[in-house]
């Protein structure tokens, strides 16, 4: 009697696959459970009993489909089913655990534990890949088991960046081995829903069930594991005509920053521009993005750097000539707690002229939406193509569960963060002077004023008139 047999293709691929980390599917259907359940059922008879596997998802109804599949197929190998710890045992004494992991610290449970194979079921409904990472450290066989770590997922999700950053970007067709720095190598392995020959078989009105479930994008995503196409997203006006390729703007014209502050997250800082309208491609009272540094080692984790770093590295990377009418700064660098706040030690390093951002969440992302949208079919924002990390994150933001009309806050929204800061500072265009330098607002120093003060104060005028 055969209990379980792959199918050929990618689900086979998977099956021989020796590679350390491996990604699989990309879209709904793609036979991923079935794959991951048969590779340890096939593995365990291969190396025996100190075979030992565990599978996560994010909360644990979420593990009710994969168990009762389970259920179909691991009692034919003599494997009994222990439900209080979600636990099948076979024969030959091989493991494999069925286990949540709601919370990002849920992780540290597992430190100290040893496996020789890890499940992730749904990648992409993990925010942050920091759990995820130090399941890497679980992995070890001391009688030399080959130890593999397997995910699956399809797009959307609030950890689509993360995932497609890690797996899909480096070879978008898949199958390709990739090495990190390290020499630990992974692969992303793409399954179709037309590659599971059963499921169509089976159930061939599924196709049609699955286009009347949602929107195009999202038939779309699910069918054709296309990553670049994102169901739900926050800011659904996104659109290519965002990004432009970088060009010399006007001396004279408005600059500003913008920043978010983070230290074990990332930090974002953006250089601003405003259209006076004299360049036909960008409408007057347009903000255009020049360019970013985003402090970050890897998707959402950030580089520690000390205060005082990161404004001698922001005045690195600014030209010799180049000044900043102010700097629309996350709230928080304002924040002391019994010593100078990181607004003041910034200041001390020579970057001037930071102001406490309007923090205002949902009014924010409004304001992002009609410069988003535009005036006559164009945007009133645009992003340089170089500012990578911005036109990474911002078009797969996701609604919050809770609050449907604010931003799910488990993302990697830094650079969003940013870009509200800046569209509610109230910037405003400039006319070409007789001398570039006698118009330029200079607010100077560093103190605890933000910037609806200098509004209200009238100590910000915008001469020619509030964008």
């Amino acid at each position: 009697m055969i209990a379980w047999r792959p199918q050929q293709g990618p689900q086979k691929r998977l099956i021989d696959c020796p590679v350390y980390e491996i990604f699989y599917g990309g879209a709904r259907g793609g036979g991923k459970t079935d794959g991951m359940l048969g590779k340890f059922a096939l593995k365990q008879k291969r190396y025996g009993g100190h075979t030992k596997g565990i599978f996560f998802r994010r909360e644990l109804p979420q593990l009710e489909a994969a168990i009762s599949r389970s259920r179909e197929i691991y009692p034919k190998l003599g494997a009994i089913f222990r439900e209080q710890p979600k636990t099948w045992v076979f024969p030959n004494g091989a493991t494999l655990k069925f286990r949540p992991l709601e919370r990002d610290s849920d992780s540290e449970k597992y430190q100290g534990h040893d496996y020789t194979d890890v499940f992730f079921e749904e990648l992409t409904n993990f925010p942050d890949p920091s759990p995820v990472m130090k399941m890497h450290g679980i992995l070890r066989s001391g009688v030399g088991i080959p130890c593999q770590m397997h995910g699956t997922g399809n797009p959307g999700g609030p950890g689509h960046t993360w995932v497609k950053a890690r797996y899909i970007d480096p070879n978008p067709l898949g199958n390709a081995i990739i090495s990190d720095d390290i020499g630990n190598k992974r692969v992303y392995i793409p399954a179709r829903l037309y590659d599971n020959r059963v499921l169509m078989q089976n159930d061939p009105s599924y196709v049609d069930r699955l286009k009347q479930t949602g929107s195009l994008a999202l038939v779309r995503a699910w069918l054709d594991g296309d990553w670049n196409v994102i169901e739900g997203a926050f800011f659904d006006c996104w659109s290519s005509k965002i990004i432009v390729q970088p060009i010399e703007l006007p001396a004279h014209w408005t600059r500003f920053g913008s920043f978010d502050w983070g230290s074990a997250r990332p930090f974002s800082f953006g250089w601003w521009a405003v259209s006076d309208g004299e360049l036909p491609e960008f409408p007057r009272g347009a903000l255009i993005r020049y360019r970013e540094w985003y402090g970050a080692s890897s998707p959402n984790v950030g580089l520690k750097m000390t205060a005082e770093d990161v404004a001698h590295g922001i005045l690195v990377r600014m030209g010799r000539d180049e000044k900043l009418s102010y700097i629309a700064a996350d709230p928080a660098t304002g924040q002391q707690d019994g010593g100078p706040s990181i607004k003041e030690r910034m200041g001390r390093a020579g970057l001037l002229n930071i102001l406490g951002a309007d923090n205002k969440r949902v009014p924010g992302w409004d304001q992002m939406r009609q410069r988003m949208k535009g005036e006559d079919d164009r945007p009133l924002i645009y992003c340089f193509s170089t500012c990578r990390d911005s036109i990474r994150t911002i078009p797969t933001m996701q609604h919050d569960r809770i609050k449907p009309e604010d931003v799910d806050t488990e993302s990697e929204d830094h650079c969003l963060d940013e870009w509200r800061y800046a569209c509610m500072s109230r910037p405003w265009s400039s006319q070409k002077p007789q001398s570039i330098n006698s118009k330029r607002l200079v607010i100077g120093g560093v103190s605890n004023v933000t910037i609806e003060d200098m509004w209200a104060e009238g100590k910000i005028n915008s001469g020619n008139g509030r964008i």
